[in-house]
């Protein structure tokens, strides 16, 4: 099969416009009854006949929707831009050539069930005839601002684009987002990929004005480093990317002959991905929403500061609680903005954060906006949320007309605050105990954020808050190297001294004779290690605390053991307050080189105590790759010991991960562990694996 990013017949930096806004359209299977694709199909493309040539094709019907209907494609009047093809799976092929004969060159497959050869040759003809095809097994097309709408279900027009592997899933979060008041901008669901990719619609999207925000829902990502590119493109060009997936690329992972791969999973490599490209992975697509409820309203927030006002003590415990638990920060407020708020609230207000009203919005309405807006000119934050009773007074006394008329003023006034009138836009989320009132509703018109929960406030708003703290950055060439000529331990060591990483003083043995050559050189205690083996400690391949007396025991036993081979004699590093860390590399068959560090030694994946990014890696990010460790806090001083050489650990994840981005020959890379002590990093053990090509 071929794709659009290796199909000889591609249209490098454009995407093909019949899938945006053609000049006709050909439906082929249309039908009356509501019941089936066609139908929706056809209905769908003639809501926009007014602006295209649309043509019904049907083998059994004359007339249909009102309009006249073609028994096939070579009876129609003209060639059609774009062909929908909703016919059953064993027609798809003669309908395909019938069109190209026709002169078109775009399709739109939603029929399923083709099977592997039918696409193969699918794939074959469109090749060679230079034409494209979104699909087959797809949900279809909408573009709401063209009046194009090749899809089952009704789609509202807004800013969202939906690109989705699964029509059904793509169709979910459409559904979501309009019960929201969101509506969509674009939707492909592109099915098998046979033919034009995500890749090819997401880099289409980079030019569409109408796109503030892409969903993107995807299964697997075999073309994981052009996607990971396009995403990054459609943040330069100012518009977010919230990625949804399962198990990601978990099914066609290789299996890893090192702790590196064994320790991490599709989806640290995804997120690892995703912060590359300035987009952010969600778990579900209710999440998904919820973030672009917020984007749609304001730019993510400039940092994890939040206010929390809240008319319920109660309440606003429980918001700084949620608050933390999304790695927001509830600051204490300055003394002279406390001052302030004391001004406008009863004195048994608590004005530090959260802020709790005790009262003062029964008293009056408009102390809500009054001390959102004191707090939004402090500059002290970088959100707000106020969570309570708001949205629910007209509501809850649907008679009393003055009540709803004052809610809605305050309402009014917030709408100003959400829409800039602070000196620095400050997000303002609600969380209201009313899910629908007039009131909520009129939040929804000013482009105010309103939920019904505090967790999903706080998580749209945090998520939203992680979004802006990752901008993206740039992948720059690694280190050339000759990885591809490392064999076994020794040459693993050569190689990764010679590119700057330390190791122990060590000796190649082979037989008793040169063992005991090698005990003259070096200072005890001694390691004996098996250097052919790569996990050697599951395997017996390794002995430490030696000296001279007991090495040509420890050496013999071995021996007879596991054979011949190239044994190694090492120093053993004693020194005190040593923390053993992993630092780790390997060639991620979607996204290309990852580097990985973690917790180190025997129990590495005991703790499963990692972080993953793309590789190569600066200084900077190497460093934030060891604040989100748990083990971190053992690299800071643990009870007494002291602080290790952090700058040295730092500098090893950056060497290894630009050796493994350098090389394409280069599979993988582990130094386990490396021991970090006060003075400096050694590397005691490593593994080097180029990559093996199968015959």
């Amino acid at each position: 099969m071929k794709s659009g990013s290796d199909s000889g017949t591609s249209f490098p930096g454009a995407f093909p416009s019949a899938f945006v806004d053609p000049s006709s359209v050909a439906v082929v299977g249309a039908s009356e009854n509501q019941a089936k694709w066609g139908y929706w199909l056809a209905r769908g493309a003639l809501a926009g006949a007014d602006r295209r040539q649309v043509w019904l094709v049907s083998r059994r019907a004359t007339e249909i929707l009102g309009h006249r209907s073609y028994p096939s494609v070579s009876d129609l009047p003209g060639t059609p831009a774009l062909v929908v093809l909703s016919v059953p799976a064993e027609h798809v092929l003669p309908v395909v050539n019938d069109a190209l004969a026709k002169g078109s060159r775009a399709f739109l497959g939603i029929t399923a069930g083709l099977g592997a050869a039918a696409e193969d040759e699918l794939a074959a003809l469109l090749d060679r005839f230079g034409a494209r095809m979104i699909g087959p097994n797809s949900l279809g097309l909408v573009n709401t601002t063209a009046d194009l709408r090749l899809a089952w279900g009704h789609f509202t027009r807004g800013n969202l684009a939906i690109v989705s592997q699964s029509g059904q899933v793509g169709s979910e979060i459409a559904e979501l987002g309009a019960r929201s008041g969101l509506g969509i901008s674009r939707f492909y669901s592109v099915g098998n990929q046979l033919d034009l990719t995500a890749a090819d619609v997401l880099e289409s999207l980079t030019r569409d004005e109408h796109t503030k925000t892409v969903a993107l829902y995807l299964e697997s990502f075999s073309d994981g480093t052009r996607i990971v590119e396009a995403l990054r493109e459609l943040r330069r060009a100012g518009k977010h990317t919230l990625v949804l997936t399962t198990g990601a690329s978990e099914g066609s992972r290789r299996l890893a002959r090192s702790h590196t791969g064994s320790m991490t999973s599709a989806l640290d490599v995804v997120d690892a991905a995703c912060r590359v490209a300035g987009a952010l992975r969600v778990s579900t697509p209710n999440e998904l929403v919820d973030v672009t409820r917020v984007l749609a309203a304001t730019a993510p927030p400039a940092g994890r500061r939040v206010a929390i006002i809240s008319d319920s003590g109660g309440q606003g415990g429980i918001a700084a609680d949620v608050a933390a638990a999304q790695g927001l920060l509830t600051p204490a407020l300055s003394d002279r903005l406390q001052a302030r708020l004391r001004t406008l609230l009863p004195a048994a207000a608590a004005v530090d954060n959260p802020v709790d009203l005790a009262g003062g919005g029964e008293a009056e309405l408009q102390v809500y906006a009054k001390v959102a807006e004191a707090v939004a000119e402090s500059g002290e934050v970088d959100a707000i949320v106020l969570s309570g009773y708001l949205g629910r007074y007209g509501e809850d006394s649907p008679g009393v007309q003055e009540i709803q008329d004052t809610e809605f003023a305050v309402i009014d006034r917030l709408g100003q605050l959400a829409g800039g009138a602070a000196p620095v836009p400050v997000p303002l989320v609600v969380h209201s105990m009313s899910r629908s009132s007039p009131a909520v509703l009129r939040m929804r018109d000013h482009r105010i954020p309103a939920f019904d929960t505090i967790d999903a406030a706080l998580g749209a708003l945090g998520r939203a808050a992680r979004l802006g703290g990752q901008p993206g950055r740039d992948l720059p060439p690694g280190r050339d190297n000759a990885a591809s000529r490392v064999q076994g331990y020794w040459g693993a060591r050569e190689f990764l001294m010679a590119q700057g990483i330390e190791m122990p003083c060590a000796r190649r043995v082979t037989d008793a004779a040169e063992l005991a050559q090698a005990c003259t050189s070096l200072r005890a205690p001694l390691v004996l290690k098996a250097g052919w083996i790569e996990h050697k400690s599951e395997h017996g391949a390794v002995r430490t605390g030696l000296n001279q007396d007991t090495t040509a025991e420890a050496f013999t036993e071995m021996y007879d053991r596991l054979g011949p081979g190239e044994y190694v004699l090492e120093e053993q590093d004693t020194r005190p307050g040593v923390v053993e860390m992993l630092v780790g590399a390997r060639r991620d068959p979607d996204f290309g080189p990852t580097v990985v560090v973690g917790f180190g030694g025997v129990q590495a994946e005991l703790w499963q105590d990692v972080s993953v990014e793309l590789a190569p890696v600066d200084r900077s990010t190497a460093a934030n790759m060891l604040d989100r460790l748990r083990s971190s806090r053992l690299l800071d001083g643990w009870r007494g010991q002291p602080a290790v050489d952090i700058s040295a650990l730092i500098e090893a994840i950056v060497v290894v991960s630009e050796l493994i981005a350098g090389d394409a020959s280069l599979e993988e890379i582990e130094i386990n562990p490396v021991r970090v002590g006060p003075r400096g990093a050694l590397a005691v053990d490593g593994l080097v694996v180029p990559v093996i090509h199968h015959v």
